[in-house]
């Protein structure tokens, strides 16, 4: 009877799982195919140059994104999903969270405007920058960290597939011409919005999620708490995003329009695995099984080895087919150096959150891109001085930080020996 039960238990688990990764794999297919069916329509419309800024100020809103964050979409996730069969204690994880959000998102919008009012080179375009930030406040409205902490995708993967739909149709409707790019922010930010309400109308009315007021001593626990890991997504994105944002400060809208087209394609790619590591996160965090990760593990680096080749030798089709010819060059010699990192950057993912975080040693993690955007940092200042920065030696600082970033997580994992450990499934 015993065995019976197990044998039920672990059915009901990977049934849980599957179900999971299927949602997960449905959005972020949508969250990649969609923005790469208006990419090329966007570049021939507004032209390398208005591309570039639109993407430029996307680069610029992404640090007030990570703020806002502040790391709760990793450890919301996990006190989530320990604690998701204690009503009172969800209610106090899902309302802190919700609330520092919130006060962080004000924050960050007067850090804008007293950046934007500062400076010229933001000054000349500010509605453009105060449109984008509507983006930061979509996705603090986007509770994902909650339906991925109960296990319950399906209810945000239909929400967030249908606004990106209709605010991907808006984006063929409404711009047609230059002079439409103001547009562009407009239509993303209020997609993430929509989709972010009806998301927390969700876990209201289907969960009956209350919201608290929680004590200023619990709020500074959970703030505290997320701390490590809003350092490591800052450290993320100082070689993601901040790459656009360096290369419009030392160079110029066209150049950063090329690079945006093949990071945009480098970042899809590799968004392709992020279900695996989201759907991974919460169960190892709660099973401890090994067994099944290694499998997961050594599948999806075959797959992404096998994108990499078919992509390096079919990219420039592609190119030609979506973009016109300056693009086709010049983008295209980026892309192929941001496959090499392609190769690091997913068994990096892999080995991060989802296997040395949910095993307790989130230290490694998180300590291996705050080292990475050092060397990161070290990199492009060096490259500044000897006025050497351009789209092709920026790609190769992600190729050398990726390396950095995988090395010190395997040897992480090794130190603490978690690859020989298992439990069987």
């Amino acid at each position: 009877m015993i065995t019976k039960i197990k044998n039920l238990s672990n059915t009901n688990e990977k049934r849980v799982l599957l179900s999971n990764f299927f949602s997960l794999s449905v959005l972020q297919f949508f969250n990649s195919v969609l923005p790469l069916l208006t990419l090329p329509y966007l570049v021939r419309v507004l032209g390398a140059e208005m591309f570039g800024l639109v993407m430029f100020a996307q680069a610029f809103i992404m640090f007030f994104n990570i703020f806002v964050d502040f790391g709760f979409n990793l450890s919301a996730t996990r006190e989530v999903s320990i604690y998701r069969n204690d009503k009172n204690k969800l209610t106090e994880i899902f309302s802190s969270v919700i609330i520092i959000k919130a006060v962080l998102t004000c924050l960050s919008f007067v850090i804008l405007a007293i950046i934007v009012f500062s400076f010229e080179r933001f000054s000349r375009s500010w509605e453009l920058y105060y449109l984008t930030f509507l983006l930061v406040i979509g996705q603090a409205m986007f509770p994902v960290w909650y339906f991925q902490g109960i296990e319950r995708m399906k209810f945000i993967t239909i929400v967030n597939v249908i606004s990106r739909v209709v605010f991907t149709v808006l984006i063929f409707v409404v711009i047609k011409e230059k002079s439409d790019y103001i547009y562009v922010p407009i239509i993303n930010g209020f997609g993430l919005i929509v989709g972010g309400g009806l998301s927390l109308w969700i876990i209201r009315k289907k969960f009956k999620q209350a919201v608290v007021i929680p004590s200023l001593e619990t709020l500074k626990i959970y703030f505290k708490d997320s701390s490590q890991f809003f350092l490591s997504r800052v450290s993320v994105t100082i070689y993601t995003s901040a790459n656009v944002f360096v290369l419009g400060i030392f160079t110029n809208n066209i150049l950063v329009g090329y690079y945006s087209v093949a990071e945009k394609l480098y970042m899809a790619l590799q968004g392709l695995f992020g279900p695996v590591a989201q759907v991974l996160y919460p169960y190892v965090a709660k099973e401890k099984n090994i067994v099944l990760f290694k499998k997961i593990f050594k599948i999806i680096v075959l797959l992404n080895v096998v994108g990499v080749v078919f992509l390096y030798f079919t990219g420039s089709y592609i190119f030609e087919f979506l973009f016109e010819k300056s693009f086709t060059n010049e983008s295209l010699e980026v892309f192929h150096i941001l496959l090499l990192a392609t190769l690091v950057v997913v068994p990096s993912i892999m080995i991060g959150y989802p296997f040395l975080g949910a095993l307790g040693f989130a230290k490694f993690a998180n300590r291996s891109v705050i080292y990475s955007s050092v060397i990161h940092v070290f990199g492009i200042v060096l490259l500044a001085l000897s006025d050497n920065i351009t789209i092709f030696t920026v790609a190769y600082m992600v190729v050398l930080t990726q390396i950095v970033d995988l090395s010190y997580r395997l040897y992480g994992v090794k130190k603490n020996s978690l690859w020989n450990s298992f439990k069987l499934e």
